[in-house]
C-alpha cells in the first residue's frame, strides 16, 4: 500500500472515531460517505458500497470499546438500558449484516439515506428538560426501547454502522434520556451492535483488511480523546455538532442517489 493511502484511511478513522467517542456514535455516519468519497477525490481507487460498509462495521466495534472505557466512570452508562438495547440491536444488526450480501450497491446507499434522513429530522425537535433529571431516577419504557433497537439494528448491519447515529436521537426524544447518559450509554449498545454486524460482513466476505486494520489503529487512539473531551463540553453543543453532522451526511447521500 502507498503510504498516502495509509494516511488518508488512517485519518478518516481518526477524525471519525474522535467523533464517535465524544458524540457517542459509532462514527458511521461520518466514515461511511468519507470512505466513499475521500480516496478517488486523491487519487486512489474507490471502495464500493459493500467494502465501505464491511470496514465501517470492523472498525465501529474497536471505536466504541474506547469510548465506552472512558465513560466507565461517573454513573453514565445505564444497565438497564443498555442490556434491552443491547441484545435487540445485536440480533437485528446480525440479520441486517447478513442480509446486505443479497443487496445491490444502490440498495445499501438508499438504506443509509433513509436511516439519516430519520436522524436528522429527530435531532431538531426541541429536547427542553432533558438534562434536568438525577441520573438515578432516569426510567424508560423498555419494551419500546427493545423494539426500536431491533428495527434500528437490521437497518444499520445493512450499511455497516452499529446504529448509533439513529440510537441516540431515539433515546433522547422518544425514550427521554439525559444527553451524557445517552452518549455513554449508546457507545455500549453500539459495541454489541457491532459484534453482529462484524460478523454478518467477516462471514459473507465483505471485509477489506488492510483498510480496516489502519482505521482499527486510529480507532484507539482517536476514541477515547474524544470522549474525555465529550466530558467537558456543553450538551446543547454536543447535541448541534451531531445534529449538523448528521444533516450534512443526509444530504450528501440523498443527492448521490438523485
Amino acid at each position: 500500500m502507498e503510504f498516502g493511502f495509509i494516511l488518508t484511511i488512517f485519518l478518516i478513522g481518526f477524525v471519525g472515531s474522535y467523533v464517535s467517542g465524544m458524540l457517542g456514535i459509532g462514527g458511521s455516519i461520518i466514515k461511511y460517505p468519507m470512505l466513499l468519497y475521500i480516496p478517488p477525490l486523491v487519487g486512489f481507487t474507490a471502495f464500493t458500497s459493500h467494502e465501505v460498509s464491511g470496514i465501517s462495521a470492523v472498525q465501529v466495534f474497536f471505536a466504541t470499546i474506547g469510548g465506552v472505557w472512558a465513560y466507565r466512570k461517573g454513573g453514565y452508562l445505564n444497565k438497564p438500558l443498555i442490556i434491552y438495547m443491547g441484545i435487540s440491536i445485536l440480533i437485528g444488526s446480525f440479520i441486517g449484516g447478513y442480509g446486505s450480501r443479497f443487496m445491490p450497491e444502490a440498495g445499501i446507499n438508499l438504506v443509509y439515506g433513509i436511516l439519516a434522513l430519520i436522524a436528522t429530522v429527530m435531532m431538531f425537535i426541541p429536547k427542553n428538560g432533558l438534562d434536568d433529571q438525577e441520573m438515578n431516577d432516569v426510567t424508560f419504557n423498555r419494551p419500546l426501547a427493545a423494539g426500536l433497537a431491533l428495527i434500528v439494528g437490521i437497518g444499520a448491519g445493512i450499511v455497516g454502522a452499529a446504529g448509533a447515529f439513529l440510537l441516540v436521537p431515539i433515546m433522547l426524544v422518544v425514550l427521554k434520556i439525559p444527553t451524557r447518559m445517552t452518549i455513554a450509554s449508546s457507545l455500549a449498545i453500539t459495541f454489541i451492535s457491532s459484534i453482529g454486524a462484524t460478523i454478518g460482513k467477516v462471514t459473507t466476505g465483505q471485509v477489506e483488511y488492510a483498510p480496516a486494520a489502519i482505521m482499527i489503529v486510529a480507532s484507539l487512539i482517536a476514541a477515547p480523546l474524544g470522549a474525555s473531551a465529550g466530558k467537558k463540553v456543553n450538551t446543547k453543543i454536543l447535541q448541534t455538532v451531531l445534529a449538523v453532522l448528521i444533516l450534512a451526511s443526509t444530504v450528501k447521500i440523498w443527492m448521490d442517489i438523485f
